[in-house]
């Protein structure tokens, strides 16, 4: 688990440490739609390779911002979906997503 005094004094920093990666961004807008399996992700965002996938959840997970869920089947299957405090980030993202709009429009 994350602690207080790992993180920037700044809390914008803050922030852009923990979601500030362009794949981690791509990765929470999967996850805010439905619980995805790590091949789903791995397909759903092309161009992503293999090892930042599974390091961007394993850094996801430790910063308590997905669940990885380990469901009972054979073979094993890894489920990974938002937490509560993950969940908190769908109006930041939402937001971006209205700004990026706005850009995208005033400078045709």
């Amino acid at each position: 688990m994350i602690h207080k005094d790992e993180l920037p004094e700044c809390p914008a920093a803050t922030a852009i440490q923990l979601i500030g990666s362009k794949w981690k961004l791509l990765i929470i807008r999967c996850l805010l739609q439905r619980p995805h399996r790590f091949n789903e992700l791995k397909r759903e965002l092309s161009g992503i390779s293999h090892k930042v996938l599974s390091e961007s959840l394993r850094s996801m997970e430790y910063d308590r911002l997905i669940i990885r869920k380990i469901c009972n089947s054979k073979p094993p299957v890894v489920e990974y979906s938002m937490s509560e405090l993950g969940m908190t980030l769908k109006p930041v993202l939402q937001e971006m997503e209205k700004w990026g709009k706005f850009y995208k429009s005033s400078i045709s």
